[in-house]
């Protein structure tokens, strides 16, 4: 591309959003043309002549979002949460009738969160016992966070086959043994001082392992952010993750 990526920001005026204008501002051969939060009109995007759209704003408002730039032909770097199969299976379809579009919805925009997940994959058919506890700040919406549950489904299919993991409890506390997502134990914490951390424990036979991420500020996030933002114009249709910008799957 000759030009500068011309680039907009959905929900600039969140934390993460601001993260997401800072980044642009500073990244070589971007040019940030819009910066719009919720109540904006969408096509304030359109007609500011973005190549993509970097979405970060609520579950309710990131699908009719993402329809009006899908049929734009404006490219979508997403980071908003609660995407179901049912959703993604929409933008696909949203995808198919804009061939030339790409759409990277990502749980985690974190390199070394894309990583943890990664190992833990590798790892977890190895050993018994494995749960997720995933920590954040008490402003989030979610629980558990979209990378837990991704994880905890990654997780699930690489153990396929396995019998369940040993667990003798009879008497619980509703909730005490945390969410179970495709059989996989996943407890949340939210408290203030956190940003994102997540931590994957697999057990075996005399021996543990504990793979952790911990992300300390929102600027962890942009050098994947700004890695979809440079790939999806060469990837049509939708790409769920970083694995595939990393050649990790």
């Amino acid at each position: 591309m000759d030009h500068p990526l011309k680039v907009a920001v959905i929900g600039a005026r969140g934390r993460m959003g601001q993260a997401c204008v800072e980044a642009v501002r500073s990244a070589d051969g971007m040019e940030l043309v819009a910066a719009t939060d919720l109540g904006d009109p969408v096509m304030d995007v359109v007609e500011a002549g973005a190549d993509v759209a970097i979405d970060f704003t609520s579950p309710d408002a990131v699908m009719p979002t993402l329809e009006t730039c899908i049929r734009s032909g404006v490219h979508c770097v997403v980071g908003t949460t609660g995407f179901t199969d049912e959703r993604l299976e929409q933008v696909r379809e949203w995808c198919r009738q804009s061939p030339t579009v790409g759409v990277v919805v990502a749980p985690n925009f974190g390199i070394g969160a894309v990583l943890m997940t990664r190992f833990a994959v590798m790892a977890a058919p190895y050993f018994e016992s494995v749960e997720i506890i995933e920590l954040h700040h008490p402003d989030k919406v979610d629980a558990p966070s979209g990378t837990a549950t991704h994880a905890a489904a990654a997780i699930a299919a690489a153990r396929a086959g396995r019998p369940p993991a040993p667990d003798a409890t009879i008497h619980e506390v509703p909730g005490a043994r945390g969410a179970r997502i495709d059989g996989v134990p996943v407890h949340s914490i939210r408290s203030r001082g956190l940003v994102a951390h997540q931590e994957v424990l697999l057990g075996g036979l005399g021996e543990t392992l504990s793979i952790r991420h911990d992300s300390l500020d929102r600027t962890s996030f942009m050098p994947g952010v700004l890695l979809a933002v440079r790939t999806v114009p060469s990837r049509p249709g939708l790409t769920v993750g970083l694995a595939d910008l990393l050649d990790l799957s």
